[in-house]
């Protein structure tokens, strides 16, 4: 299969289980256990119609030690510094762990 005949989903899927592209807000790296709950996004399935309307796979919500937990996935260019089509073979994926109440 080549890169273009991949669904965004897929490409989400694998980028959410590679371990690279992360970044964490404050309050999401002050959580206790956050290589668990970078563990639990990767393993993330709970895509429904109304959490995940485009099929996508970018966004999810996982209650962790108490706390509401969002989690996106951005689409950038080679230089981090604008939109890029998320099939495109030079798309940089990056993966932002928030809490709800820092969104």
């Amino acid at each position: 299969m080549t890169f273009k005949e991949h669904t965004v989903s897929e490409l989400n899927d694998q980028f959410r289980g590679g371990g690279s592209g992360i970044t964490l807000t404050q309050g999401a790296s002050a959580l206790p256990h956050v290589m668990g709950l970078l563990w639990e996004i990767s393993r993330y399935d709970k895509f429904t119609p109304d959490n995940d309307p485009y099929g996508e796979h970018d966004f999810g919500t996982i209650k962790w030690k108490g706390q509401k937990v969002f989690w996106k996935i951005d689409y950038y260019d080679e230089a981090t510094e604008s939109w890029a089509d998320p099939l495109s073979s030079t798309c940089h994926r990056v993966l932002t762990v928030m809490l709800a109440e820092e969104y």
